[in-house]
């Protein structure tokens, strides 16, 4: 085969050569034999000294990009140096970076189909182990996040989500203001807001100018917010408030379906945005909400709720908000009354997003597509292999993949 073709296809520039080509149709497989010219001189990888001739040799192999359909392994005797500082060292080959088995090119192919597939799929798919394609991912995540600059951060959403059904959680801290994860740690105790605390510092943040931070109602958010982010207005998001809420209606609805067979199957019709009703579901849902039902007064308490956060200023807010807890507490419905009692210990924090007018809609929109390439993988049994995708799918960093 004609060595020049695949010296200009591959870039191979001297003092490196090709020296031969094999192809067998039988294993579909082309191999390219790359070596060096005789008393060639190469620059040392750890101190850059220049000139330093070569010690001896070690045979390594790369998986390049498929020859059409067909695998391409690159083979070469790659010199080790004598480098008068850093002693015996091998030497940097232009196609391939240290410590990798495949070429440059052909990680950069693998980092971009893993924007869109499992990593189990793309190991079937060009049949080499998955421990290799999660450590090119790896690899190429880490760089690319220690180029990040947070010093422009100042309003954040902190959430936790689950790296498989009921196990291994992992808190995700995403920048309301750019929309993308800036920082995700395993578990979901008050220590991970320490630990954002100091990667924030390593990549040029500062703890204190954190304006904002909105969460749920997590007793271990809430202390990590508190011991690490003292400059911060800390509100609750509305999406998690009216979830308890819509939890505390279908306890009631549940409980009197037992005496009210009408109400059951109707859980969705409660929990639904009215406006969202399709018009079969409205049909149904008109009489029911109409009935002298604790389910229909639960619902309306509900949606008293919802006006809190739609009030001009704190102070309405306040008086709305003081309003609907006498109502909960006085109801006779022992899940709102619950609710209400607890609600009011978050007063303060509810009423503060009614001010700042910040929610976690955008760690919502985040977590949906976590949640998605969890079940695209069939969840991950190794957190850090998850925290990776995120990184990948939700970071919006610049990977500066080799072309």
């Amino acid at each position: 085969m004609d060595t020049e073709l695949f010296e200009a296809a591959l870039n191979v520039q001297s003092p490196w050569h090709i020296t031969k080509i094999t192809f067998s149709k039988e294993i579909r497989q082309l191999d390219i034999w790359i070596d060096f010219h005789p008393g060639s001189t190469f620059d040392c990888p750890k101190c850059t000294s220049s000139g330093c001739k070569g010690y001896d040799t070690e045979e390594k192999i790369w998986r390049h990009l498929n020859f059409f359909q067909y695998r391409c392994d690159l083979h070469c005797r790659t010199p080790r140096i004598s480098c008068p500082n850093c002693g015996v060292v091998l030497v940097n080959v232009p196609w391939a970076r240290q410590r990798s088995g495949f070429s440059l090119l052909m990680e950069s192919l693998i980092v971009i189909m893993s924007f869109d597939m499992p990593i189990s799929k793309i190991a079937e798919l060009i049949s080499e182990d998955d421990g290799k394609i999660w450590r090119v991912v790896e690899h190429y995540v880490n760089n690319a996040r220690k180029e990040e600059d947070y010093s422009n951060v100042k309003i954040i959403g902190v959430d936790e989500t689950s790296s498989r059904k009921g196990h291994n959680y992992v808190t995700v801290v995403v920048d309301l203001e750019s929309s993308k994860v800036i920082f995700a740690t395993e578990g979901k105790d008050h220590t991970t807001l320490e630990r954002f605390s100091a990667d924030l510092t390593e990549h040029n943040g500062d703890p204190h100018i954190i304006t904002d931070i909105c969460s749920d109602l997590s007793k271990a958010f809430i202390k990590g917010i508190q011991e690490n982010f003292p400059n911060a207005i800390h509100s609750y998001d509305r999406f998690h408030v009216m979830k308890l809420v819509g939890e505390a209606l279908d306890q009631v609805r549940r409980s009197e379906q037992k005496t009210q067979p009408i109400l059951r199957n109707s859980r969705i019709l409660w929990l639904k945005n009215r406006v969202n009703l399709s018009l079969n579901e409205e049909t149904r849902f008109a009489p029911l909400s109409e009935m002298n039902l604790k389910t229909a007064r639960a619902y309306r308490m509900k949606e008293a709720l919802k006006k809190v956060w739609g009030c001009p200023d704190i102070e309405t807010a306040n008086i709305l908000f003081n309003d609907w807890y006498f109502w909960a507490t006085h109801s006779r419905l022992e899940p709102f009354i619950k609710l209400a009692r607890s609600l009011k210990k978050h007063k303060t924090g509810i009423l503060n997003n009614v001010l700042n007018g910040i929610s976690n809609g955008i760690v919502e929109a985040i977590n949906g597509k976590i949640q998605m390439l969890k079940r695209g993988a069939r969840g991950y049994r190794n957190p850090n292999n998850f925290i990776t995708m995120i990184f990948l799918r939700c970071g919006k960093l610049s990977l500066n993949l080799p072309t």
